[in-house]
């Protein structure tokens, strides 16, 4: 196949309309855009694209997507070569360069041929050629894809965090627009095994419940959240809520898991603490960003698409940002290097599209576990229908001959009459905080503050049921151990 001029008339007269082109998205731009007249390679008038712009197109997408592999072995192979004891076959990377354009457009070897006969006369070099060195589109060269470049998104994101740590905590336009270019649209994506990146939670789902524990060192608050449950176990109010991973200081979230140990582990209890642990069932849809599945995203598309190298340097980029995020911090260093992720779930939670209800990230604390934060606005724990004078008793145990007996249990005495029905959580009603107040005689019970009202609709109810006490008996550690060499020698005078 020779070098075809450009003002050649057999090449540049010629159409190919758009049943000639498999990749789907460069088919349907022609049949869209394109011009009714005859193909020359099946003989149909159809909507065409003049063989000129389509080797055009061809040659944008390979400038974006591909690289021209090395003319012959490198610098290491001919040392290895060199070694008599080592044989190694050299193979040139990729396809050669025809196979390539008919793959990557979906066309039959004559309009292939074509594209890059217009090509290569494009590309052509008199004193390459003259050498035996190889240019562009030559008939003799190999091409292969390249992987994206998400350096960019990593350089943006370092000064995404940057800016928070050192020149403001409130979100710059900047910022804003970098967020919205990392998560806007993030439901549309998925994993390479169509795992989604935003999951859903909630009734007839595969997580329909979340495991809450708090460790406690004294006996009066341990009672305290055995009797109230949805009080002292679920997401404080804003003056109590602490600032952590993915909430600012008095920003109530929900911090779950998805198994009880792993809620456990997550809360670092000491030996001799007891640690309660309780299922909160998520009473109502919600929509969750999965940090687990961004590390396999995927984001197919055709390479005669404009947005996919952007798109794919994204998708590179988020294949590492769940790893960024999740990552474990010391406690010393919490209040500074939970900034960038507390802005991220601020973002998700009230500025971005699709708003989000939470995130699952991997626990720092466990191998293979998951932990979940669900944001303020899908934080609220139903309180209990207890009826007003309901007195509440707790026990933790008795003594016995041979010494104190551990035994929980809880004794719910209600007003003579009123033993209610069991409350099912209501979307549409406007539920406020239950005072302690409001629940005379309860001399074992601290004065609580006076909570304003609370109208955000509840996502969670506690399965009092599934109430557990766990008296920490031991710690297991697990670690990776590091010999330090040590040696002595002499050391030199200095000469100066």
């Amino acid at each position: 196949m020779g070098v075809t001029e450009l003002d050649d008339d057999e090449t540049s007269d010629k159409r190919i309309c758009h049943a000639c082109i498999g990749d789907a998205y460069l088919s349907a731009d022609v049949k869209e855009s394109g011009v009714s007249s005859l193909c020359a390679y099946c003989g149909v008038t159809r909507q065409s694209l003049a063989i000129q712009e389509f080797a055009d197109r061809i040659e944008t997408a390979f400038a974006e997507h591909f690289t021209r592999t090395a003319f012959g072995p490198d610098s290491l192979y001919e040392r290895m070569q060199a070694d008599g004891e080592s044989s190694y076959p050299w193979n040139r990377d990729g396809a050669p360069v025809l196979e390539a354009i008919q793959e990557a457009a979906g066309i039959h070897e004559e309009p292939a041929g074509d594209v890059l006969d217009i090509l290569h006369g494009r590309h052509g070099d008199f004193d390459k050629d003259a050498l035996l060195e190889e240019s562009e589109f030559d008939p003799t060269s190999y091409y292969k894809e390249k992987g994206p470049d998400d350096q960019a998104w990593h350089e943006e994101w370092n000064r995404f965090e940057q800016s928070l740590k050192t020149e403001a905590r409130f979100f710059s336009q900047a910022a804003a627009e970098h967020l919205a270019a990392v998560f806007g649209g993030i439901n549309q994506l998925t994993t390479h095994s169509g795992r989604p990146l935003v999951v859903s939670a909630g009734p007839q789902t595969a997580l329909d419940h979340l495991y809450r524990a708090r460790v406690f060192q004294a006996e009066g608050p341990l009672k305290e959240a055995i009797g109230r449950p949805d009080l002292h176990l679920g997401s404080p109010p804003p003056p109590a809520a602490r600032a952590g991973r993915m909430n600012a200081l008095g920003i109530a979230v929900f911090y779950g898991a998805t198994r009880a140990l792993v809620a456990i582990a997550e809360v670092r209890p000491p030996v001799g603490s007891r640690v309660v642990v309780a299922k909160f069932v998520i009473g109502r849809p919600l929509h969750l960003l999965d940090l687990t599945a961004l590390e396999d995203v995927h984001d197919p598309g055709s390479l005669f698409d404009p947005t996919l190298k952007r798109r794919l340097e994204r998708a590179a980029f988020l294949r590492t940002l769940g790893g960024r995020m999740a990552r474990p911090v010391m406690p010393d260093d919490e209040a500074f290097e939970y900034l960038p992720t507390q802005a991220v779930a601020d973002f998700l939670a009230t500025m971005n599209e699709p708003r989000l209800d939470g995130i699952i990230f991997p626990s720092p604390q466990t191998k293979d576990g998951r932990n979940v934060v669900l944001f303020h606005h899908s934080a609220r724990v139903d309180t209990l229908n207890l009826p007003k004078g309901t007195r509440i008793e707790v026990d933790t145990g008795y003594w016995t001959e041979d010494g104190w007996e551990a035994a929980y249990s809880v004794s719910e005495r209600v007003p003579p009459g009123a033993v209610p029905e069991p409350r099912p959580i209501d979307l549409d009603d406007g539920y406020r905080w239950v005072l302690l107040e409001d629940i005379p005689d309860q001399p074992n019970w601290p004065a609580q503050p006076n909570w304003k009202a609370d109208f955000r609709t509840p996502a969670l109810q506690v399965d009092t049921q599934s109430l557990t006490v766990h008296e920490v008996n031991a710690v297991d550690v697990t670690t990776t151990p590091h010999l330090v060499d040590r040696d002595r020698s002499e050391r030199h005078k200095s000469r100066y």
